[in-house]
């Protein structure tokens, strides 16, 4: 007798056994209600030791959160159907769900929330705990929807995830005693990123356009591509090769790097300051609008943010290497002109750290360009600072500026054989062409983006904490690496629009100044201080979560700031429908005359075809340097433009019949979305190829 056949007969035999008046009432309110009856045993908990229960009570949510998405996950790997779907005579109390059985999440959650109580709490009842954990599992079996092997791996499942919690919550509360900076910045960071990585599995934003189109990149590897370096490519290349071609390949690295800043960031505010300017810049990082954005959405703003910060580091090791001692005199005469505070210790590996600077600023050419500000910076700095302007005629910068140089080689070379179309892109992105003149509106709507991406509150905290530090030595670097690049978008806002990420090297920096100036605040009097750097904390936490979670406000769809993310897959399904229709009868190609939409139905059509896109006017994009679709003749298509929009005549010259459809994407709230226009285009005949000049 198979596995199967005896967890069937199990199956039956509870389902059967408690089948009378009595049972069918009480198991569908313990599977529904299960929190009922944990309530009045955590209040009995809760009177008796309030401190530890509220303990507990918080390690059992986490498991339960943690238990609930492993067992979420587990359900699409075994893919097993629950028994009301399949098998006969089942007596059936609750509705049946066309999600898959293994496992039961009931009683996964059921027993990661009780299994903290139990092993934490040594009173007998611990035990009532454990008996309503089983109670529900058992309910699950009596109405109709698990078979009991699911009840028992939805357990396991609960059971283990509550141990490893409960394990990380004791190494976590003995390490903090010895090393607690280190310790929060460890959980945080673990905590947000779990959240993050639950949020891409499972939240309702889609593959963004940019993500789509430089996962388009990745599938086409080159030494540099039409607008940005090859970095970003490369990186969702190893994400998706690690993790599949899904959001969860593209954007993991979102995270990874958001971690890795945040470290990088703390061992730099603790080299500036101490551990707690460190640890508190770390975490103000991760709650900051514009930051915690891309530690979710993989663009070219989350590696850069990284190689801009390691670079931070590695100039202040290889410039500002100082040692703190209270007493100078054991350093010797040589030190008198420095404070009294610090000695310059020179750092035997000098040259390497200059190479590493070289290496990190290179790299980060490579991701975003707007990372040649890094050397405008350093240079600002290096020369009003007497303490190192010496260091302009030193071999250091040089060889750091060479490596860069050197690293970033592979875009020059491809632009050469390119016709330089990045740097002609660049400067038509810039509005180089219109000239110098003055927008106040574009200027304003920079400033206004700038309050928006940062919050207002703590925009302002940056910029004093900034020009007050400006003359001190640590100041100094800080000022100089935040206050020219905003100055200079801000400036540049007057010629024309500036996009609101384009200053975002600038407030790096802004953050460690804001940190610092926080920590010294609350280590002395001073309430009104302290209550705008808490407001400003919570208002940035506040924005941040309203941003993950717009529904929060109930924004009507235009206004919604994550409306670019959403309506793209439910496109791509219904293109699939059409294509594979199509497709039955003739070979078929996809194309719009939108870059962003091209990237998307690549992404979310069935198969992840090859996509094209035509050119209608708009300006020159990546897709212009791949080969076209013009050879494709007597081929189908199925032309995709955004809105309701009348047939282009090159479109209808260029095949024997077309046909159009509208598509309307919605909401979970079914809410409109977008509207697209779908044109079913028979026997491709050939096109005229059209050039732009427009870069």
């Amino acid at each position: 007798m198979s596995f199967s056949e005896i967890d069937k007969i199990i199956f039956f035999a509870i389902n059967h056994t408690l089948q009378n008046s009595l049972f069918d009432s009480i198991m569908p309110f313990i599977t529904s209600h299960a929190y009922l009856l944990f309530s009045p045993l955590f209040i009995l908990y809760f009177l008796k030791d309030k401190r530890k229960a509220c303990v507990v009570l918080v390690i059992a949510f986490a498991s339960l959160a943690l238990s609930d998405w492993s067992s979420f996950t587990l359900k699409h790997v075994f893919e097993r159907q629950r028994p009301c779907n399949v098998l006969d005579g089942v007596h059936l109390l609750v509705g049946c769900s066309g999600s898959f059985s293994m496992p039961s999440n009931h009683a996964a959650n059921a027993f990661a929330f009780a299994a903290p109580f139990y092993i934490l709490f040594k009173t007998r009842l611990r035990y009532i705990f454990i008996l309503v954990a089983f109670l529900v599992g058992v309910s699950r079996i009596s109405v109709g929807v698990h078979y009991p092997s699911d009840v028992l791996v939805g357990a396991g499942v609960g059971i283990a995830v509550a141990l490893s919690v409960i394990g990380l919550y004791q190494w976590s509360s003995e390490r903090f005693q010895e090393k607690p900076s280190t310790t929060v910045l460890f959980v945080s960071l673990l905590t947000l990123s779990l959240f993050r990585i639950y949020y891409i599995q499972y939240g309702y934003l889609d593959v963004s356009p940019d993500e789509a189109h430089y996962w388009e990149w990745s599938r086409r590897l080159d030494w540099s591509y039409y607008s940005k370096g090859p970095m970003i490519a490369y990186l969702i290349c190893i994400g998706t090769v690690l993790f599949g071609d899904n959001a969860f390949g593209i954007r993991i690295m979102a995270v990874i790097f958001s971690v890795l800043s945040s470290i990088i960031l703390y061992m730099l505010g603790k080299r500036l300051y101490d551990e707690r300017v460190g640890l508190f810049s770390a975490i103000v990082f991760q709650i900051v609008p514009l930051f915690s954005a891309y530690s979710i959405l993989f663009t070219i703003d989350s590696p850069f943010i990284f190689f801009w910060i390691l670079s931070l580091f590695l100039f202040y090791r290889s410039t500002f290497n100082v040692q703190r001692s209270t007493n100078n005199s054991e350093l010797g005469t040589r030190n008198s002109e420095l404070s009294s505070n610090s000695s310059f210790i020179p750092h035997p590996s000098s040259s390497i750290n200059w190479l590493l600077l070289g290496l990190s600023i290179g790299l980060g050419l490579l991701t975003k360009y707007t990372m040649a500000f890094f050397y405008l910076c350093a240079f600002f700095l290096l020369l009003v600072s007497k303490e190192h302007r010496r260091l302009l005629f030193s071999k250091g910068p040089y060889i750091a500026f060479l490596v860069s140089l050197i690293v970033f080689s592979p875009v020059i070379l491809w632009n050469v054989n390119h016709d330089w179309v990045t740097f002609r892109h660049t400067a038509g992105h810039a509005n180089i062409a219109e000239g110098i003149h003055l927008s106040l509106k574009s200027s304003f709507e920079f400033f206004g983006s700038q309050l928006g991406i940062i919050t207002p509150l703590l925009f302002i905290l940056m910029a004093v904490s900034l020009w007050r530090r400006r003359r001190e030595r640590e100041g100094a670097f800080l000022f100089w690496f935040s206050v020219p690049i905003v100055v200079f978008f801000l400036l540049k806002s007057l010629q024309g629009k500036v996009e609101a990420n384009w200053a975002l090297p600038g407030y790096i920096t802004g953050i460690i100044a804001f940190s610092e100036f926080s920590i010294k605040k609350f280590s002395s009097d001073g309430r009104f201080k302290k209550t705008l750097i808490v407001t400003a904390v919570i208002l940035s936490v506040m924005v941040t979560s309203i941003a993950h979670f717009p529904s929060i406000l109930n924004l009507p769809s235009k206004q919604d700031p994550t409306l670019r993310l959403r309506g793209w897959k439910s496109l791509g399904v219904e293109v699939t429908k059409l294509y594979e229709q199509m497709s039955a009868h003739n070979s078929v190609f996809i194309f719009s005359d939108s870059y962003q939409v091209s990237s998307e139905l690549a992404f979310y059509i069935k198969g992840h075809p090859i996509t094209y896109c035509m050119n209608l006017g708009r300006r020159m994009n990546q897709y212009d340097l791949w080969p076209g679709f013009r050879s494709l003749l007597r081929y189908d298509a199925i032309f995709v433009t955004i809105g309701d929009m009348p047939t282009p005549d090159a479109i209808t010259n260029a095949f024997e019949k077309v046909e159009k459809r509208t598509f309307t994407a919605y909401n979970k709230q079914n809410k409109k979305i977008r509207e697209y226009s779908l044109i079913l285009c028979y026997d491709f005949k050939g096109i005229k190829e059209e050039k732009t000049g427009r870069y």
